[in-house]
């Protein structure tokens, strides 16, 4: 179908908020249906993936690819379908009527769609050592990065079920796991501590912090501070694995989105939300898989989506504009 002009000056079909592996493919998928998004990448555009080293789980890269150069290529396969890619944040939105509004800090954008796939970002202990040597032994995803550690020494620092589940699914590669939590007893569901109790490789240090990541290149132990008595020590570890959990990136949207319990975009069907026009991918909403994958195809649902609905909006005003002809 050929798709009728922009009527309104600067009126956008679709924005995208973010530039992840989500707003990325949500991009390469509204551009190919010729609707020109701009996406507002933010400051660095690529999302967690660009503090990853190597990505050895995506498809279509037996090798592996580093997380910065396949963020690259999909902004470049997004830009030569015509999407517009502005390294900008969204810092207000007014999603009350039609047309959306998306402000950044010099614009304001008007637009029929929007997809939100601003992502969430990990929660670290910022101590130091720790920023230096992510990607180098220090990780928030084992899925993505426990590979990497067959037969290493590897401590996982939490104590809810996703911190369990990190440290049993590590015990596939790791000789021995140690879990540091700063209290004295698990935030973990039964079910989870129990798993983790019993597993042979499993051990536990209880109301322990960490207070420093070891390490120049790699990373070869931590500081510890045991929180009764004050006393610290070395510990010997090749990985660190932080899992305190993670903020969906929804502050801007407080208020204009409904949101759960733990600040994720609430959508009933995958993509939709409560406002009409309003679409959301990835990390911003999916708090269980987390993967670069399974974000690429939440935007592509998104995408699609948001292509149907607006063709249904141009359909509307082809009809009201028939209809007043008639009356004419």
């Amino acid at each position: 179908m050929q798709r009728r002009a922009v009527e309104a000056p600067g009126m956008e079909r679709v924005i995208i908020i973010g530039s992840g592996p989500a707003g990325l493919t949500a991009a390469i998928y509204a551009a190919r249906a010729n609707l020109r998004p701009l996406v507002l990448a933010g400051g660095l555009y690529g999302g967690q993936l660009m503090l990853t080293t190597d990505v050895e789980n995506y498809p279509g890269f037996p090798e592996g690819v580093r997380g910065p150069d396949l963020m690259i290529k999909f902004r470049e396969q997004a830009e030569r379908f015509g999407a517009r890619v502005q390294n900008v944040d969204a810092t207000s939105v007014d999603f009350s009527k039609q047309p959306l509004i998306v402000r950044t800090q010099d614009e304001e954008y008007e637009s029929e769609a929007v997809i939100v796939a601003t992502g969430a970002s990990a929660r670290w202990l910022d101590v130091p050592g720790e920023e230096l040597l992510r990607g180098r032994g220090v990780s928030s995803c084992a899925t993505c990065d426990g590979a990497f550690f067959r037969d290493k020494h590897i401590v996982v620092v939490g104590g809810g079920d996703s911190a369990m589940e990190e440290a049993l699914f590590l015990t596939r590669f790791g000789s021995r796991v140690t879990v540091i939590h700063r209290r004295d007893r698990l935030r973990a569901s039964k079910i989870m501590a129990d798993r983790a109790f019993s597993h042979e490789k499993i051990d536990f240090l209880w109301n322990t912090a960490v207070d420093e990541v070891h390490g120049t290149t790699h990373v070869t132990g931590l500081r510890l501070r045991n929180l009764l008595d004050g006393k610290s020590h070395d510990f010997p570890a090749d990985a660190l694995f932080v899992a305190i959990g993670y903020t969906p990136n929804t502050a801007v949207f407080a208020g204009q989105l409904d949101l759960d319990e733990r600040g994720y975009i609430v959508s009933p069907d995958g993509t939709s939300t409560n406002v009409e026009g309003i679409f959301v991918a990835g990390d911003v909403n999916d708090h269980r898989y987390r993967q670069a994958v399974t974000a690429a195809g939440a935007g592509c649902r998104a995408a699609m989506d948001a292509e149907r609905h607006l063709e249904a909006l141009e359909f509307k005003v082809d009809s009201l504009a028939h209809l007043r002809a008639a009356q004419s």
